[in-house]
């Protein structure tokens, strides 16, 4: 008989499920662990074990959520393995922390020691040789072991389970399971047999993807997901819907012949005894100079950095004077907190890469967060803010009472910002990691992977798709998507298609999808990572860094110290400017412009601010133009200011800036800390120098009471409002006094900025303001290559573009390059940023041009560049956008001759790589009719559809200009004009549609702000639901409508009017609508003749003549219909002849 483990007391046996895979089974496992932790609660689990395929990443997490369960986490996994050529998985369970240890290195290094070519796996000899501290079991058919089975390679299996059995000591056990899977019971049989064989204990266990039954249907589509099969394929692996978790009576019942498996199962739980918990932050104490501690190695490069920084800043400053003494006992300061928070090394690391990147030219934002307000930072470089110019506090970035410990956010180069992690992984090797993130089954991908795996149609599932609204700033889930949407209710109601795809979709909506890279985020460590937590790498991705196998939250918890990169675009719009006025020998700098300038603020006062950081959008644009700035720290107050709660100050700020009102500073005592923001409080540190300034508040206190008002939590509010009020009054503050000033800073505290943020992207918004003015060509040219991709952001630079006055040539296979550029008269429009045009392929051509110059033809064309650079949708965009209407007029030519013209390019690179001669080539000048039949061109109206496909919006000329000829009959006036002319309440205006985005009301109905252009201008408009609804089919962007646009003036403002959409109209629907009946109006014979020979005979339109002649009236109505269009319309309309459509 096989020796079975210790027994557990009679009255204690429960089954214990081992084999639990939670969602971070990518596309295998459906549990969620908040849900599952919830089920052992409520159904008094003893003991459950996570088993998730590959990986380590929930581990953390269901141990402490388990535990609050009151259930004991037991921390496996199941990782693969390499025996012989096969590669599959085996379950392993953590015994103790060693145990837990060696399950991260296995982990770990079956992602970090692999090529792309294989999957992630260990060799089986590392499992060998740390099994001591590991239970080991043998898996299920879909196993390492299962596999071996399924391709009768018993012996190999035998060898394999003798090898696990002898090396692992009494840690081994075999698995059986009772699913109802294929081959599974044949594979119990075995196993039963080779436990006696092996004299290996036999193990009871359950392979659970899903807590409930009914989940069964979703879990075989998720499967479908991950392994990109559709639910109807017959080939793929398909799983019995017994994989739930099976009730404790459920599997005693099943396993009631196998007593010995279930005991086995029943002491396992005994033999573990460690789970992984949060730890406190654990600070790296990283010095590269061994000589000395990190402490005083921070406070040597600190007064260093000081000393340097007033000679730099403040030239001719006494280093003995008054203002050095302010800062260095500012710096003293922050030094000693610093030190006494063992932080000192995590400012030298920070320091350090800062240091190395300005070195190597790589461009380092100003600064970001509440790490601004350390003057410490500013003397090591961390930050170019001047926290005492900008009236900064230290301790709302790190205090001693702080509970979660501050990072430095910074922003680096776009695209210089790899060369960083490149010195990390020089730098710190083993200790240093990004972080890893899962995407997730959101609503519209989860309907879109669904939809997919049914067989659905791809455009029928995306119609289904685009119902579901996408705002990132307020997801919404499927559920609410279906409450808010009837189009979407109606057509679950009409399809059973689409109703099981939507139950299927609720069913998986939230579980992970995949794993990625978190895009900043970095843990550097003083050891190891491996020795710390799971690590992962996609071995087929790029990137020069592991991930940890924890999320953001978890590697915070286990005690690791985030750091985050951030790669601004903007840093890299302001580096390609200087690089581009260096080529044109124009010396400039930056960090030494005047930020008092006053033709930038001018241009920020004027509201044109298309492209500048934090101060494009249209509202703040509004908001420009009504403060009008004249110095820094009104865009600083801007920036804090704009966003929902503090905007409604803007006025207030406003209307104390100009003298039209009276600040109120609320104490006379707080007029030093308000007066810069006219009395509005708008940052956190104002709030905290109030409580300091009243009340005696240390500032690590205030920060705390910042903290209380700004998460509302009502006890403590209660407790550090006693505190301020005492405070107040021991400085000579009656209390009625002390508690009104409580009250009215209350609501500010609870939406109050972080004054250090502000002012550095405040910094970062003016430098863009500046290049804007004294710059612009160039400004825009590294704007608009940042944006190659983003064609609706390139047309609204296209648009400020032609609003300065500034020449754009078009597209144009001769004059443009791969990117944006412009000389001393024009704007050249990138190639590259075309739609399906390749930039390196574009570049090629370019470069080719540049070489032996312009193309002369389109036969020169295709005999010079390489066929390699040119493919069927590359020429396709070429042609549309106008490319080659310089060498070729008519690009309907062009575009059906391109199959023939890609032939005879290839043709030409073989012969030409061959060294051949084609014999039946014309000996002359090769002509273009060879290679392009000559079929014309598009309609205009076909040309402007094509142009806005590839390039995202309307070069060559305005949609609406096809349509001129009508708009006097419509009354159709400017966008302008209505806007700005009092006199008129309501008027039609005629524009093309160029974005939309569809929002949702707080009750869930649909509304649009919508983006639209008409000959003189660009201009926004909310349209609400009742119209959006009423006119979603017209509403579609490159449509061209008129719009009834209605003036509605403020009750309490009767300056401030809103424009309101009443009807939208297609102007396509509006000039097809057939004419019924019209009538002319003619003066003379010659006018008769005119019409007689314009209307001809087979329609349906009633013609009726009046003649007016001297003092008689004739009225004539054609006893034939006539075929009459707009167009034959607009032509009699032209001869002067008086027309009227009824």
């Amino acid at each position: 008989m096989v020796k079975s483990k210790p027994l557990m007391e009679k009255s204690k046996k429960t089954f214990n499920h081992l084999k639990i895979h939670t969602q971070y089974s990518i596309c295998e496992g459906a549990i969620k662990i908040d849900e599952l932790s919830k089920y052992c609660k409520e159904n008094k689990i003893k003991a459950i074990g996570m088993s998730d395929t590959s990986n380590l990443c929930g581990s953390l997490e269901f141990s402490e959520q388990i535990s609050k369960s009151k259930t004991q986490p037991i921390i496996g996994s199941q990782i693969k393995f390499k025996f012989n050529d096969i590669i599959g998985s085996l379950p392993i369970i953590a015994k103790n922390s060693e145990g837990y240890k060696e399950l991260i290195n296995l982990s770990s290094k079956s992602f970090l020691e692999n090529t792309n070519l294989e999957e992630p796996h260990c060799n089986i000899e590392l499992l060998f040789k740390c099994s001591e501290n590991l239970i080991i079991l043998s898996g299920g058919i879909n196993n390492l072991s299962g596999s071996l089975f399924q391709k009768d390679r018993l012996d190999e299996l035998e060898k394999l389970y003798f090898s696990l059995n002898k090396n692992s000591g009494d840690n081994f056990y075999i698995e059986i399971q009772r699913h109802g899977d294929i081959h599974e019971k044949n594979f119990e049989n075995f196993n039963l047999s080779m436990s006696k064989k092996v004299n290996a204990p036999i193990i009871a266990t359950n392979e659970v993807y899903y807590l409930h039954k009914d989940m069964s249907e979703a879990h075989d589509a998720l499967l479908c997901i991950g392994s990109k099969n559709y639910i109807n394929d017959k080939q793929r692996l398909k799983l019995t819907d017994n994989h739930y978790l099976k009730s404790d009576d459920e599997m005693k019942k099943i396993f009631h012949d196998l007593p010995e498996a279930l005991e086995n199962n029943y002491n396992l739980p005994l033999r573990c005894s460690f789970r992984p918990e949060y730890s406190k932050p654990l600070l790296p104490d990283i010095n590269t100079n061994s000589d000395i501690s990190s402490n005083d190695q921070l406070k040597k490069d600190a007064n260093e950095g000081l000393i340097q920084k007033f000679k730099e800043r403040f030239e001719g400053e006494d280093l003995k004077g008054e203002k050095f003494l302010k800062y260095k006992k500012r710096l003293d300061h922050e030094i000693n907190i610093i030190c006494q928070m063992n932080y000192s090394s995590y400012f030298l690391i920070v320091s350090d890469y800062i240091k190395w990147a300005k070195s190597n030219n790589i461009p380092v934002g100003p600064g970001r967060g509440s790490g601004a307000g350390s003057l410490v930072a500013w003397c090591l470089q961390i930050t170019d803010v001047d926290p005492i110019y900008f009236n900064l506090i230290f301790e709302r970035f790190l205090n001693p009472d702080r509970i979660s410990m501050p990072d430095f956010d910074i922003d680096f180069c776009e695209e210089k910002r790899d060369l960083v992690f490149e010195y990390l992984n020089k730098k710190y090797k083993d200790s240093v990691a990004h972080i890893i993130t899962f995407g997730k089954l959101k609503a519209r991908m989860v309907i879109r992977d669904v939809g997919r795996v049914m067989g659905l149609p791809y455009g029928f599932v995306d119609s289904i798709c685009k119902m579901i609204p996408f705002d990132p700033s307020r997801p919404m889930s499927l559920t609410e998507c279906i409450n808010s949407e009837p189009r979407l209710q109606k057509i679950i109601n009409e399809d059973r298609r689409v109703d099981k795809l939507i139950k299927l979709s609720l069913k998986l909506e939230g579980l992970n999808r995949n794993f990625a890279t978190h895009a900043a985020g970095v843990v550097i460590a003083d050891k190891k990572l491996i020795d710390t937590v799971p690590l992962y790498k996609d071995s087929s991705s790029n990137l020069l860094l592991p991930s940890t196998q924890f999320d953001m939250y978890s590697a915070e918890n286990s005690g690791l110290i985030k750091f985050d990169f951030l790669g601004l675009k903007t840093l890299t719009v302001i580096n390609n400017t200087i690089k581009l006025l260096n080529k044109k020998k124009i010396d400039f700098n930056i960090e030494k412009i005047n930020y008092e300038d006053q033709t930038v603020f001018d241009l920020l006062s004027s509201g044109k601010t298309v492209g500048l950081f934090q101060l494009e959008s249209s509202g703040m644009r509004d908001a420009l133009t009504q403060m009008k700035p004249n110095r820094l720290e009104d865009i600083i107050a801007l920036v804090a200011l704009y966003r929902p709660g503090p905007m409604s100050n803007i006025p207030i700020y406003n209307d104390c800036k100009h003298g039209k009102r009276t600040p109120d500073y609320l104490h006379p005592k707080l007029e030093n800390i308000l007066k810069s923001t006219y009395g509005v409080i708008i940052y956190q540190e104002q709030v905290m120098q109030i409580a300091q300034v009243l009340s005696g508040f240390t500032a690590g206190e205030a920060d705390i009471l910042r903290r209380a008002m700004g998460k509302k939590k009502r006890a403590e509010l209660e407790k550090q409002k006693a505190r301020f009020i005492d405070g107040a009054y021991q400085n000579g503050i009656p209390k009625d006094v002390a508690a009104s000033i409580f009250l009215k800073i209350e609501p500010f505290a609870e939406y109050g900025f972080n004054k250090s943020h502000a002012a550095a992207y405040a910094i970062i918004a003016y430098q863009t303001a500046y290049l804007k003015t004294h710059f612009t060509n160039e400004f825009f040219s590294a704007s608009m290559s940042m944006e190659m991709s983003n064609q609706k952001k390139l047309g609204e630079f296209y648009e400020e573009l032609k609003r300065l006055n500034i020449n754009i040539i078009s597209p144009d296979i001769n004059l443009c390059n791969s990117d944006f550029y412009s000389d001393t008269k024009n704007f050249y429009y990138a190639l590259g940023a075309l739609k399906n045009v390749g930039y390196e392929a574009i570049s090629n051509i370019v470069k080719e041009r540049e070489k032996n110059g312009k193309f002369k033809s389109l036969n020169d064309f295709i005999n010079r560049v390489n066929p390699k650079d040119i493919n069927k949708l590359q020429m396709e965009a070429l042609t549309k956008a106008g490319a080659f209407d310089n060498i070729f007029k008519g690009r309907k030519s062009i575009f059906e001759s391109i199959p023939n013209l890609i032939s005879k390019s290839k043709n030409i690179f073989e012969n030409k790589s061959l060294n051949q001669i084609d014999l039946f080539a014309n000996s002359e000048e090769p002509n273009d009719g060879d290679v392009v039949d000559n079929l014309g061109e598009w309609s205009f109206q076909e040309k402007m559809a094509k142009e806005f496909e590839t390039v995202g919006f309307f070069i060559s000329d305005h949609p609406l200009n096809q349509y001129q000829d009508v708009f006097k009959e419509f009354n159709i006036l400017s966008y302008k004009n209505v806007n700005e002319d009092k006199e008129i309440s309501e008027g039609s205006v005629a524009a093309t549609i160029l974005k939309i985005q569809e929002k949702k009301t707080q009750k869930g109905t649909s509304y649009a702000i919508i983006k639209f252009s008409d000959q003189s201008s660009i201009f926004e408009l909310f349209v609400f639901s009742d119209t959006f609804e009423l006119n979603r089919s017209k509403i579609k962007e490159g449509n061209s409508v008129i719009l009834t646009i209605q003036k509605i003036t403020k009750q309490n403002d009767p300056q401030s009017t809103r424009l309101n959409v009443k009807k939208i109209i297609s102007l396509d629907d509006l000039i097809n609508k057939p004419i019924n009946s019209i009538s002319f109006k003619v003066k003379n014979i010659d006018e008769i003749d005119t019409l007689s020979k314009m209307l001809k005979k087979g329609g349906d339109v009633e013609v009726n003549i009046n003649v007016v002649s001297r003092d008689k009236a004739y009225k004539i109505k054609l006893k034939d219909k006539r075929l009459i269009d707009r167009k034959t319309v607009n032509l009699i309309k032209n001869q002067g002849i008086s027309t009227t459509i009824h």
